[in-house]
């Protein structure tokens, strides 16, 4: 007997991926196909996509998502990678053949998104499947637009409309005179057949004062707000050369955008940032960016990867009741450290080994594994470790410091000549990825990138090295993280435009913002 799988028809949200509902991340974690469409969020994707790189099991364990393969269903306009039947066959296909499938719809799969049709297929070939729910953009677009589409003052009424009824009918199903009665009117895939809409409401009575909104890319770091009044939006629209994918928004209670605009006001809104540093480093930064309202380009330049050889932290760790202290420069030595420590050794021949940190990520890493950090520095630099055991008796101590393969010599340095015995040893490397430079320099050149982030040498040198001897333009700022790596941008002669005195992720962000303010770039 053939065993039948299960779909779920899910609604991804209208582009924000954190609108992606509790439930429908759960069946994703459960899915071992995905099809997609063209309006879900790339983030979403990419989460799927990190799964699968980082899968190593086929049996993950409670919890932990399922490899998974991705199937792109296209839909964008009228091109179409998988007409609607082809979808509806491979949903089939793949259910009978026993698979947990996805069916991940933008917005709401209910709310004009042919859910019902896809459901209806699965019913009658007898495919096991549920529906979840999704955030409609139909709802979600006009909040991110400041625009609520009922209010005690204006409307308890609404409609949702589909704008996309095929123009050639010689005769529309809508009720345009009733349409026109209702306060607020929100029309999706309504920009093409925009002028139809409009002159249909107003030959219904709908004044031509009425305010109106066009949102494009709601939700999402690109989002655009185009506000006018039904007699017109049409003009206004072909003046901005506004096009899809907008939602269209008819009624008095656009007026409360110019109060509760709350997306769009972010400090960093409408701003296009590079992150240079690693993939795997790369959520905190990109996270604080996109909520102070970036749209952020991931370009990782460098990755951390394992040293050639463990033969000299080995060495160390053999011998590691010898030292008096470990300093850890960075989180990226502190996980090789101890994960061949727990290899070797136990963690409680720590016991009596002082630990001093860089700064406070790295002692929470440290923390984390349930060690207790002595020393963390005012000063999260090297120069800032040295000075912070200037408190500390050193001569006849013996350091151990896992770090970099190529790494700066101040710290063995200075406490060597204070008379401490200090041991070096490589716990990772940072190689250069090759990005590959017609993904980021044509954007560049064309102004469209507001500011590229360096967090360390080695991620200047790596994207120089993608750039070469081109000029830099003006119009692109330069953040750095830590004096350091600001010497190294200006070594590569690039104009240093943010170098925030907190020398952590979080302090960089705020310097960013500090300085599109003070530049005049806050969003009005």
């Amino acid at each position: 007997m053939e065993t039948k799988g299960k779909v779920y028809i899910i609604g991804a949200g209208p582009g924000d991926p954190g609108l992606l509902t509790l439930k429908g991340f759960k069946a994703l974690k459960e899915a071992e196909v995905i099809i997609y469409d063209h309006l879900v969020s790339p983030g979403i994707i990419a989460l799927k996509a990190e799964q699968n790189r980082t899968s190593d099991s086929p049996d993950e364990g409670p919890g932990k998502m399922k490899p998974t393969r991705l199937i792109y269903a296209g839909k964008e306009g009228g091109d179409h990678t998988l007409s609607q039947d082809e979808i509806n066959e491979r949903l089939v296909a793949e259910a009978a053949q026993g698979r947990i499938v996805a069916r991940l719809k933008g917005g709401d799969p209910f709310v004009f998104g042919r859910g019902g049709e896809e459901a209806e297929v699965l019913a009658r070939a007898g495919i096991p499947f549920e529906i979840i729910p999704g955030v409609t953009s139909a709802v979600a677009v006009p909040a991110y637009a400041g625009i609520p589409l009922t209010h005690r003052g204006f409307t308890s009424a609404v409609a949702l409309v589909t704008g996309h009824e095929d123009p050639g009918k010689e005769k529309s199903d809508l009720d345009w005179p009733a349409l026109a009665r209702i306060g607020t009117l929100v029309f999706l895939m309504g920009v093409k057949n925009l002028s139809r809409i409009v002159s249909s409401l107003l030959e219904a009575g709908k004044p031509p004062e009425t305010p109106a909104a066009l949102i494009r890319w709601g939700t999402t770091p690109y989002q655009e707000t185009l506000t006018s009044t039904l007699g017109e939006i049409i003009e206004q629209t072909c003046r901005r050369g506004f096009r899809p994918p907008a939602i269209f928004v008819v009624g008095q209670i656009v007026g409360l955008r110019d109060q509760l605009n709350w997306f769009e006001t972010r400090p960093l809104f409408g701003k296009t940032i590079v992150i240079t540093r690693p993939k795997a480093q790369a959520g905190e930064l990109s996270s604080l960016l996109e909520e102070a309202g970036a749209r952020v380009i991931r370009f990782p330049v460098i990755e951390i990867v394992p040293p050639e050889t463990y033969d000299d932290l080995d060495s160390a760790l053999g011998r590691i009741e010898s030292y008096h202290w470990i300093i850890f420069t960075s989180v990226n030595g502190v996980r090789p450290f101890f994960k061949r420590l727990r290899e070797q050794r136990d963690i409680r021949d720590l016991k009596g080994i002082r630990i001093c940190a860089i700064g406070p990520i790295t002692a929470r890493a440290v923390a984390e594994l349930g060690l207790r950090v002595d020393l963390v520095p005012a000063s999260y630099l090297s120069e800032g470790i040295v000075e912070a055991l200037g408190r500390f008796e050193v001569a006849g101590k013996r350091f151990l410091l896992p770090r970099a393969e190529e790494s700066r010599e101040l710290i063995p340095e200075e406490l060597t000549r204070r008379g401490a015995v200090v041991d070096t040893v490589t716990a990772y490397r940072t190689v250069r990825v090759d990005s590959g430079r017609e993904k980021i320099a044509p954007l560049i050149e064309a102004g469209e990138v507001d500011m590229v982030t360096f967090t360390s040498p080695s991620t200047v040198r790596g994207f120089m090295e993608i750039w070469g001897t081109d000029p830099w333009p003006d119009k692109t700022r330069v953040a750095c993280l830590g004096p350091v790596t600001a010497a190294a941008a200006e070594r590569f002669g690039l104009p240093v435009d943010v170098l925030e005195e907190v020398f952590t992720v979080e302090g960089l962000v705020r310097g960013i913002i500090s300085y599109v303010k003070s530049a005049g770039g806050e969003n009005s």
